[in-house]
């Protein structure tokens, strides 16, 4: 039985040892949160994607504008080289140089609304990128603070796990004595010895889980490899008056107006809309201003390059082109049934996303009201199990109880201890889930 004892604090100190050696990060929740927010891979796509949406809501704009092009080419002619001289056509065998230039602008006068359609389902696709990068952002927050709180709550079971070992590690010294002093039976000795073996191996396995928790952080985290977040507390003491004074349905109400993924879900709704309008517009004519001023240079005439650019071969060309389609292979057709389709199941989305906001948030009451009852519930819980376990062991050292009484209290103040801790952290943790489906959780 000693062996046994020995083999477990030996495995503790081993435990302890290998996070005492590795490098720890003094963290707070809000620095866990900004490291999360900069490392995380989900949400920093996401930016990359906003700044293309930002991109493109400006060439939206833009296409409003005239479009200016110039071109240019140099090249040789060689072979037969037709010349118009004095009403005859001379075909000649030379090798002409030619150098030629063009500048043109085109400016779009009518398009059937489909250019100021795209420019505002830019926008909206913008903004629906703003609200779903804001949704990220809480996202991320709620798993890092899930993660944070578990950390927190394995390393207060730890705790409480150490103490009790410790308290149980006097008592058998205690039993020891009363044993020399003959007032103890041997078997109370073994039963003690017995018992402070067993919370050694949980304490063991309380460390280990702690660790692991920790550790799972970190991958969130990201943090360097080798270094162990060592966590701050947080304020545990104010979580039941965050919501108590709130009807269901005045969640629900706050929950619709401040859901960041209920708002890129309708500015979604509306770009599509207006796509829809931009496929329905490429079935009407289109209208362009255009001008267009060239000029060449030929080795074949005799005069400088700059007369030649600038006086004899010059051409401006200004006018109106008007564009009617009439038969293309169905294409518009089926533009507009595509426009049509993501519509509708941007549509079915949103509803769906509707309901289950109140669902959340109606299991998120439930479970944060469950939650202050249960922290309520174990506060009693504990007081009485510390009274009776204080009783006990005075009448254990008195000789009036028998160890089977004071192991018992002894269980029920751990087990009260630890529900206690699992209750306060629970709490917290709903807390947090039910500003998280209202939309209230911030990056500070």
């Amino acid at each position: 039985m000693i062996r046994t004892s020995l083999s477990t604090v030996l495995l503790c100190m081993v435990v302890l040892g290998r996070l005492i050696a590795q490098d720890t990060l003094l963290l707070t929740f809000d620095e866990a949160v900004h490291l999360g927010l900069q490392r995380n891979i989900v949400y920093r796509a996401l930016q990359n994607e906003q700044e293309q949406l930002r991109l493109e809501k400006v060439n939206a704009k833009l296409n409003h504008l005239p479009s200016l092009n110039i071109s240019n080419s140099a090249y040789r002619q060689i072979g037969q080289q037709f010349q118009q001289v004095e009403g005859q056509v001379i075909v000649t065998n030379e090798i002409n140089n030619i150098l030629s230039s063009r500048i043109s602008a085109q400016m779009p006068i009518y398009n059937g609304g489909g250019q100021t359609n795209r420019t505002a389902a830019a926008g909206y696709f913008e903004e629906a990128g703003e609200y779903g990068l804001l949704a990220a952002s809480q996202e991320v927050v709620f798993s890092i603070s899930q993660q944070y709180l578990q950390a927190l709550l394995d390393e207060e079971l730890y705790r409480i796990s150490e103490e009790n070992l410790t308290n149980q590690q006097a008592l058998l010294m205690q039993i020891e004595g009363f044993v020399e002093a003959g007032l103890r039976t041997l078997a109370d000795l073994y039963n003690q010895q017995a018992e402070v073996a067993r919370l050694a191996s949980v304490s063991v396995q309380a460390k280990i889980q702690w660790e692991s928790s920790l550790w799972e952080l970190a991958e969130t985290l990201q943090v360097e490899e080798g270094k162990v977040p060592l966590l701050s507390p947080v304020p545990l003491d104010d979580a039941s008056e965050a919501f108590s004074d709130l009807s269901l349905n005045a969640l629900y109400q706050q929950a619709m107006r401040q859901r960041k993924d209920l708002r890129q879900q309708e500015a979604l709704e509306l770009a599509n809309k207006k796509m829809m309008a931009v496929s329905k517009a490429a079935r009407l004519p289109r209208l362009k201003l255009f001008m267009e001023y060239s000029s060449f240079y030929t080795s074949l005439d005799e005069r400088i390059l700059k007369e030649q650019f600038m006086k004899v071969y010059p051409q401006r060309n200004i006018g109106v082109s008007l564009f009617i389609p009439l038969f293309n292979n169905f294409d518009q057709v089926a533009a507009i049934g595509r426009s049509r389709v993501n519509l509708q199941n941007q549509q079915l989305q949103l509803g769906a996303l509707e309901r289950r906001i109140y669902q959340e948030v109606k299991l998120a009451y439930e479970n944060y009201a469950g939650a202050i009852k249960r922290e309520e519930a174990t506060k009693v819980q504990l007081k009485a199990a510390v009274m009776a376990q204080e009783a006990i062991s005075e009448r254990f050292r008195l000789g009036v109880s028998n160890f089977v009484d004071l192991a018992q209290a002894n269980q029920q103040l751990v087990t009260a201890q630890s529900d206690n801790a699992q209750a306060q952290y629970s709490l917290f943790f709903q807390k947090e889930l039910l500003a998280y489906v209202l939309g209230e959780i911030r990056m500070d």
